[in-house]
């Protein structure tokens, strides 16, 4: 394993070398190979979905790639290199697991509070002055508002049952429905703010629910495609409904 990753380096460093390396490689920085890093962590969580393991095995090369990529960039500006990266998560996991690796006896508390505990103490530690500080804001927007909401959540801010975050929901909408053309988009963000909020107080997560309804109804339309015989754009609303309706009907 240590054989394939120091080789994996020195491909990377060949890629960069400023002769002989590709152009293609050479001329990109931190900023231009984020876009490319984000999409590689989708892939893996889009591997990981459909349960094909080799799938998971290449995309996680690929993740581990644009890793070490961001890294070579680092070096050559002389902030730090790889093993800068790979010591930085060994000391932070460590000390996330001060019973495991360390002599301390196992904190009381729930896992996630005893994990939010002490990342809250790192935040601290670098300085942080909100307890929202460290929600990166390169979030998809759907998994940014939940986190932002558990945050403040921690802080005391928040309702103590669904009904608060359900009746914001009603609220939302009814502002939306009453806006105007140039407050609308404002009013929809708020909307879906609130809706996030409500699916967090039943304890769901955010991002796989939507996730799940997205698979759901990507089935459920290419299934009424096919009982359509290509003639699905060509049908009546109510005619689509009852193909829906039908295709629902099936899957119970």
């Amino acid at each position: 394993m240590t054989d394939q990753l120091t080789r994996l380096l020195q491909i990377m460093a060949t890629l960069r070398d400023p002769e002989h390396g590709c152009e293609w490689d050479r001329a990109q920085r931190f900023e231009t190979i984020v876009p490319h890093t984000i999409e590689e962590a989708y892939e893996v969580a889009d591997a990981v979905a459909r349960g094909d393991v080799a799938d998971i095995r290449d995309e996680l090369g690929d993740l581990l790639f644009q890793v070490v990529f961001q890294a070579r960039i680092a070096e050559e500006a002389g902030h730090f290199e790889f093993d800068d990266v790979a010591r930085s998560i060994a000391d932070k996991l460590e000390a996330r697991h001060p019973h495991i690796f360390g002599d301390t006896d196992m904190p009381g508390g729930m896992r996630e509070e005893r994990w939010e505990a002490l990342k809250a103490q790192e935040r601290a530690a670098k300085g942080a002055e909100s307890a929202l500080d460290g929600v990166a804001a390169a979030l998809p927007a759907l998994m940014r508002a939940e986190k932002l909401q558990k945050r403040a959540a921690r802080a005391g801010f928040d309702w103590p049952d669904p009904g608060g975050p359900r009746a914001k929901v009603i609220e939302e909408m009814e502002e939306l429905a009453d806006a105007a053309p140039d407050e609308q988009a404002a009013e929809a963000g708020d909307l879906l703010f609130a809706a996030v909020n409500l699916v967090r107080a039943y304890g769901v997560p955010a991002e796989e629910a939507l996730r799940a309804a997205n698979d759901k109804f990507e089935r459920r339309f290419r299934a009424m495609e096919a009982l359509a015989a290509g003639a699905f754009p060509d049908l009546s609303l109510d005619e689509q409904e009852a193909l829906w309706q039908q295709v629902k009907r099936s899957e119970r």
